[in-house]
């Protein structure tokens, strides 16, 4: 299946990577500049004489919302036809703050923000449609994997969901498998929401999650976030791979069903958009090389 546009976009989790220099980046930044002004490089990033990025995720709005002016310098260094997908803050998306640190007074207490539609249209959602406009991707709101009871939770989403104004795109991804089951599946499908595939250490494999999931899809789009390797947690991961200038472990299983989803997906006419994490294998722009070349057929010198 030829890699397009018009059923793929493929990306990385974030950019601001000081590893990928020589390969990604070839220009000098300034340290305190390299997030802000490598998006350029990224977006024109090529393999094979053909871009290899059409889209990237927003990770740090997930610790604080991002603002309108930093998005729209984002947007500036993309083509039209590129899109970022955007994570929602976890004032959202969090039933209550962890005990560390940089939750300060709040550590250990209940958010309630949780699930708060109005924070989300006012804090997320305006400053993304003014700074990103046409280059809006779906949001995507994470939910960790503890202090979510299944049928709780699943009254409250639904809710929330239904609070959402219609036009973007949304996504969801949840970390605890005791959530997959048919009653999420129809919820997401009653609200055109898509289910974010993530390979994250405590997740089912891909393709399990999709079995789970009825073998279908519940938006006219689709997420696919390769996070860790199953089974490896995140710390784990960053020690194993740092700096992320070269696959440490590839993950054959994890790359084969990313591409078997994504021809799924455009078989049922169904957009994808699929983030790689450098903690995936160990070099993030590697790893979608890989799987772009799966997709269309090509070989070339082990990665």
């Amino acid at each position: 299946m030829p890699v397009s546009p018009s059923t793929l976009r493929i990306g990385t989790s974030s950019w601001a990577y000081e590893g990928w220099q020589g390969r990604v980046y070839r220009r000098t930044y300034p340290k305190s500049r390299f997030s802000q002004d490598t998006l350029a490089e990224y977006a024109a990033y090529r393999v094979h004489d053909r871009p290899l990025f059409s889209t990237v995720g927003i990770d740090h709005s997930f610790y604080r919302p991002a603002g309108t002016q930093q998005l729209a310098h984002y947007a500036s260094q993309v083509p039209d036809d590129f899109r970022f997908c955007q994570k929602v803050w976890e004032e959202i998306t969090v039933p209550a703050y962890a005990n560390l640190p940089r939750y300060g007074a709040k550590a250990g207490k209940p958010n309630p923000r949780f699930l708060d539609a109005g924070v989300f249209r006012d804090l997320v959602l305006q400053p993304a449609l003014e700074g990103l406009g046409a280059k809006l991707g779906p949001f995507m709101f994470e939910f960790q994997r503890w202090g979510l009871e299944p049928s709780v939770f699943l009254t409250q989403l639904d809710r929330f969901l239904d609070q959402l104004p219609s036009g973007p795109a949304y996504a969801v991804e949840v970390r605890n498998p005791a959530i997959l089951n048919q009653r999420y599946r129809d919820i997401l499908q009653a609200h055109g929401v898509a289910h974010v595939y993530n390979h994250w250490t405590s997740m089912p494999p891909l393709s399990d999650q999709h079995q789970t999931l009825t073998g279908t899809f519940t938006a006219p789009f689709t997420v696919l976030r390769l996070l860790t390797p199953l089974g490896l947690a995140y710390e784990q991961a960053v020690e194993r791979y740092a700096p992320y200038d070269r696959i440490v472990q590839p993950q054959p299983r994890m790359r084969q069903e990313t591409v078997d989803l994504i021809r799924q997906a455009a078989a049922a006419n169904t957009s994808a958009f699929v983030l790689v994490n450098n903690r995936s294998e160990g070099c993030s722009p590697l790893t979608v090389q890989a799987i772009v070349e799966a997709l269309n057929g090509e070989t070339g010198p082990p990665l």
